[in-house]
């Protein structure tokens, strides 16, 4: 007979790897849902610069250093080309208004001015033989009118003589009609005479005005040639300090060439150069200071040049007051530019983390400084101190301000 076989009570080893299987399976869910993904940096604390945020007044300034420059300068161009044949004043020479820095030798202008005088001294003996025609042409038109009046005096005695005896049948008709002809003949040449007289007599004046015009406008380019003559001599506009002048003894300079500069010293302005982050924020009128041997002088911004070269651009201040004593062309200075007016804010300190994130995260400490966390902040205005802060920190968190570079893309620092 068959024998019946009872199941055995109790857990058998697979049920044991169905249950050990789940229990992983679940940790590792547990792992992947609860656990910190965030990749870790390991640093030493003290290698890195911990700084506190801190509650306090920004002051809303930059600092930039200035050049000192004269108050404008002016440029000498070669008005006249020539060969260079005498320097009479050397670089760096205090100059008066007219003193003659070069002297230029141009043959060519030269020619050019014997020409001109030519051409008037041929001018004006054309216009002295004009004017002794038109006189002569004037006393023979006078003369014709005097032999017209004789002629006509005696055709109408005659005329009036004939008419007489004609009335008195003592003459023919023939010889008094011939005589009233010529006294008629001899009325209208006269009105002839006068007419054409008195036509001469307008194109005569209209020619000598005309030959007067031409012989003042000779005259007046005679003295435009002799003057270019003069600007041979090249001559300080102004008075200041001669700078540049780039002429040589024997060199041929053209017309309009640059030559050199005069520096006017009446004034000076301070030259600084901003970083175009600023381009908006400066505006003229705005205040500055800086400080030389222990005393505070004021400056103000003149102009803002509007082009921006190589991520910065220019601004020219003049001094407010008093200058300093023996101030010179091209000396430096560090200049406070006040941007605006100071203000209650959340102030976190400069550091290198700002080129690494742009301001928009930084590493805060825990509560006992044993790690640092990524965190997503806005910062503000900023001075060479201080950022200002909008969002993301409180005052009295701790913040990693050092170099970031070789956090690479952790989002988190433990110390070490």
């Amino acid at each position: 007979m068959d024998k019946v076989i009872e199941k055995k009570k109790g857990l058998k080893r697979k049920h044991i790897l169905w249950i050990a299987g789940g229990a992983i399976l679940v940790f590792l869910l547990y792992k992947a849902i609860f656990s910190d993904h965030s990749s870790v940096f390991r640093a030493e604390k003290d290698k890195l610069t911990i700084s506190t945020v801190e509650d306090g007044q920004f002051n809303d300034y930059i600092t930039e250093i200035g050049q000192v420059e004269p108050i404008s300068t002016i440029y000498l161009d070669a008005i006249e080309g020539g060969r260079v044949e005498e320097r009479l004043i050397e670089e760096g020479s205090m100059v008066k208004k007219g003193d003659i820095i070069l002297k230029l030798e141009n043959r060519q202008l030269y020619q050019t001015i014997l020409d001109s005088e030519a051409a008037l001294a041929e001018k004006e003996n054309y216009l002295r033989s004009t004017r002794i025609s038109f006189e002569s042409e004037l006393i023979q038109s006078k003369r014709n009118l005097l032999d017209n009046k004789l002629q006509l005096t005696r055709a109408k005695r005659a005329y009036e003589q004939n008419k007489t005896l004609y009335d008195d049948e003592l003459v023919s008709k023939e010889v008094y009609l011939q005589a009233k002809e010529e006294y008629e003949y001899d009325l209208n040449l006269l009105e002839i005479n006068k007419l054409k007289a008195k036509n001469d007599s307008m194109i005569r004046a209209t020619s000598m005005i005309t030959l007067e015009s031409d012989l003042q406008k000779m005259r007046q380019m005679l003295g435009l040639v002799r003057e270019r003559l003069d600007n041979l001599n090249v001559k300080a506009p102004v008075d200041g300090q001669l700078g540049m002048l780039d002429a040589e003894i024997g060199q041929s300079i053209a017309q309009g060439q640059r030559i050199g500069m005069i520096h006017v010293l009446t004034n000076f302005k301070v030259n600084a150069e901003i970083d175009e982050h600023y381009i908006d924020r400066v505006r003229r009128e705005l205040p500055a200071t800086f400080e030389r041997n222990g005393k505070t002088f004021g400056l103000s911004v003149k102009k803002v040049y509007p082009e921006v070269r190589e991520g910065q651009f220019k601004i020219d201040m003049v001094f407010t007051g008093e200058k300093p004593e023996n101030i010179r062309s091209g000396q430096t200075y560090h200049i406070r530019l006040e941007l605006g007016q100071p203000e209650k804010a959340v102030l976190l300190p400069r550091g290198g983390f700002f080129q690494s994130t742009g301001g928009q995260w930084i590493f805060v400490l825990n509560g006992n400084e044993t790690e640092a966390v990524k965190r997503s902040i806005r910062i503000g205005k900023q001075n060479p101190q201080y950022y200002e802060v909008l969002e993301g920190l409180k005052p009295g968190e701790k913040v990693i301000t050092s170099g970031y570079e070789l956090f690479g893309d952790n989002d988190k620092i433990v110390f070490r």
